[in-house]
C-alpha cells in the first residue's frame, strides 16, 4: 500500500504543470476567440488544451487510493472539526477521482455504454463537496490563528493604545473594525500557509460552480482562476512550508 501510494503521489509535481498548461490554454482561448486571424493559434491551444487534460486523467488512476487512505489517516484525528472535514472532503475527493477514472476510459473507448454527461456532473458534485470541506477546513485554521494571535502581548497592546485614543462610539466601531482586520493580517501573515490553500480553494471552487450551474461565469474566468490555483498548488509542492498540515 505505502509503495503504491508513493508511487502515485510522485505524479502531483507533473500534474500541476500540465493543469497550468490546461487552463492557462482555456484562458488564452477565450482571450483570444474574437481576434481576427487567430483561429490557427486557437485551435492549437484547444488542442493543447484537450491533450493536458487527458494527460491530468492518466496521472489520477491511482488517486482514489491515495484519498481513500488519507481519509483513514484523518478519521483518527483528535481535534473533531479536523477530523470531520479533512475525512469527508478525503471521501468525496476518491468519488470525484473514480468518476474521473470512468470518464477517462469512456474517452479511449474502454467503456461505451454510460452517460458521460452524467458522470461529469457527478465528478463535479464530488469535487465541489470536497472544496467546500477544505474550505471549512481553511476558515477554522484561520479561526484557531486568530485565537493565538489574539493572546500575544505585542498585538494586544497595539489594540489597547488604538482604543484609547478615543471614546466616541462611532469611531469606537470604526477601531473594532480595524482590530480585527489587524488581527487577521497578522494571523494570514504567521501562518502563509493558510492562506495560500485558502486562495486555492477559493480559485477551484469557481470550476464545478460553473459546471454545476451554481454560479455561471464564462470560460476566462474558470480558465483563469484554474491557472491561478495550479500555480499555487506549484508553489505548494516547491516549498514544503506553505503546504497546509494536516
Amino acid at each position: 500500500m505505502e509503495c503504491f501510494i508513493t508511487f502515485t503521489n510522485q505524479s502531483q509535481g507533473r500534474d500541476r504543470i500540465f493543469r497550468a498548461a490546461q487552463y492557462g490554454s482555456a484562458l488564452f482561448v477565450y482571450l483570444l476567440k474574437n481576434k481576427s486571424g487567430r483561429q490557427k493559434l486557437i485551435k492549437k491551444l484547444q488542442s493543447l488544451e484537450s491533450n493536458m487534460s487527458t494527460g491530468r486523467k492518466l496521472f489520477r488512476l491511482g488517486n482514489t487510493v491515495s484519498s481513500i487512505d488519507a481519509a483513514k489517516r484523518t478519521m483518527h484525528l483528535e481535534d473533531p472539526v479536523l477530523r470531520l472535514c479533512l475525512t469527508v472532503a478525503n471521501l468525496n475527493r476518491s468519488l470525484y477521482f473514480l468518476c474521473d477514472n470512468i470518464l477517462w476510459a469512456r474517452s479511449i473507448g474502454l467503456v461505451t455504454d454510460m452517460d458521460k454527461e452524467k458522470w461529469s456532473v457527478r465528478a463535479s458534485r464530488c469535487y465541489f463537496v470536497s472544496l467546500l470541506m477544505n474550505l471549512t477546513r481553511d476558515l477554522y485554521g484561520i479561526y484557531r490563528a486568530m485565537e493565538r494571535e489574539a493572546q500575544d502581548k505585542q498585538y494586544r497592546q497595539k489594540v489597547s493604545q488604538h482604543c484609547s485614543d478615543s471614546r466616541d462610539v462611532a469611531c469606537m466601531a470604526v477601531l473594532d473594525l480595524q482590530a480585527f482586520l489587524l488581527l487577521l493580517y497578522h494571523s494570514l501573515r504567521h501562518n502563509p500557509s493558510i492562506l495560500l490553500d485558502t486562495a486555492k480553494n477559493v480559485c477551484d471552487l469557481f470550476i464545478p460552480m460553473d459546471r454545476l450551474g451554481i454560479y455561471k461565469t464564462n470560460p476566462g474566468v474558470v480558465g483563469l482562476c484554474g491557472l491561478m490555483s495550479s500555480i499555487l498548488g506549484i508553489l505548494a509542492l516547491v516549498k514544503p512550508s506553505f503546504k497546509l498540515k494536516p
